[in-house]
């Protein structure tokens, strides 16, 4: 399968704050709130969310297209996705942006306080699809993820127009678009990915009920943090699979991102949707288990054990034919 992920590229600023941000809230001043928070570790990281799916799927064995807007400071990044099979030939560099900059502080609660900065992403919107799905010989997938809201409701349109299968993956840019501009992003979808808030501020937008964003989408995939995924779909028993077994966690920054690499490449070797949030799940723990969003590995041989473990032999079994285990 062929599959292209739309998306930011950014450049990851992640800190570490050794305390609780919700000891730092008075409920009666948020409308006063200035808060400094003073942090304890500072890590620069490659990142954002199209960039991170990407490089997680070309851990499972795939070569994705990556497409996305950068800034000419692009280019070590790009060998480094390079160097692990991605394609970067559909990427779009700015004349004049540098590369969005993702900043994050993360507490004890691995609660997060995160801003992010657009720069050349902001030209995102003059990607066209069809140029890639030509030289790309066609595309089976496009996964339209958070980047300039523009390019997401282009991408969306082009993929109807086109007649591609494509995922909707609103993220953060749920807070950008109005409940108009979500529907047209999701209309036709064959996949809908949000986390569990975003689902509801989804639905407050939209005006839609649960129910009813399926008369938009075929299946809907809501991450649910520590109490798993939940798939539920036209005409189809909802499946609910818990998270895999951490090691420790460190930092869940990136991890959806994560979730979305094991889960589309599963489905990209033909295994069912329960199989490929299982997939999913554990590409999220390996996430959670480092510092950065694309600072892991995926070891194989442990990755399938890994898998038994968390969801039974039958499981790792389906996954080892496809990861030459």
């Amino acid at each position: 399968m062929k599959i292209a992920v739309t998306g930011s590229i950014a450049t990851d600023h992640l800190m570490h704050f050794p305390g609780r941000f919700s000891g730092q809230l008075i409920a009666e001043k948020l409308d006063k709130v200035s808060l400094s928070f003073l942090v304890d570790d500072l890590v620069l990281r490659r990142g954002g969310i199209a960039a991170n799916i990407c490089y997680g799927m070309a851990q499972l064995g795939l070569s994705p297209v990556l497409v996305g807007a950068v800034g000419a400071d692009f280019d070590e990044y790009r060998a480094h996705l390079k160097s692990y099979g991605v394609d970067c030939d559909s990427v779009y560099v700015s004349d004049t942006a540098h590369t969005a900059r993702f900043v994050c502080t993360t507490d004890e609660d691995m609660c997060q306080i995160a801003s992010f900065y657009a720069g050349a992403m902001a030209e995102a919107g003059n990607i066209a699809l069809a140029p890639i799905v030509e030289r790309s010989a066609g595309l089976d997938l496009v996964l339209v993820c958070a980047n300039d809201p523009a390019a997401m409701l282009r991408h969306s349109a082009e993929c109807r127009e086109l007649g591609l299968r494509f995922a909707a993956d609103p993220s953060q840019q749920l807070a950008r678009l109005d409940g108009d501009g979500v529907r047209q992003l999701i209309t036709g979808a064959e996949f809908l990915l949000t986390n569990e808030y975003e689902k509801e501020l989804l639905e407050s937008k939209t005006g839609l009920s649960d129910a009813e964003v399926l008369d938009f989408v075929t299946v809907r995939v809501t991450t649910l943090g520590k109490d798993g995924v939940e798939i539920t779909g036209r005409g189809m028993e909802p499946i609910h699979v818990p998270v895999a077994r951490e090691i420790k966690a460190y930092d869940p920054t990136g991890v959806g991102d994560g979730f979305r690499a094991g889960f589309f490449s599963a489905l990209s070797w033909g295994l069912p949707l329960r199989r490929a949030a299982e997939i999913g799940s554990l590409m999220a723990t390996l996430v959670l288990e480092t510092v950065g969003t694309q600072e892991y590995t995926v070891s194989r041989e442990d990755f399938v054990k890994r898998l038994g473990e968390s969801y039974g032999p039958a499981s790792a079994a389906e996954a080892a034919g496809y990861l030459g285990v």
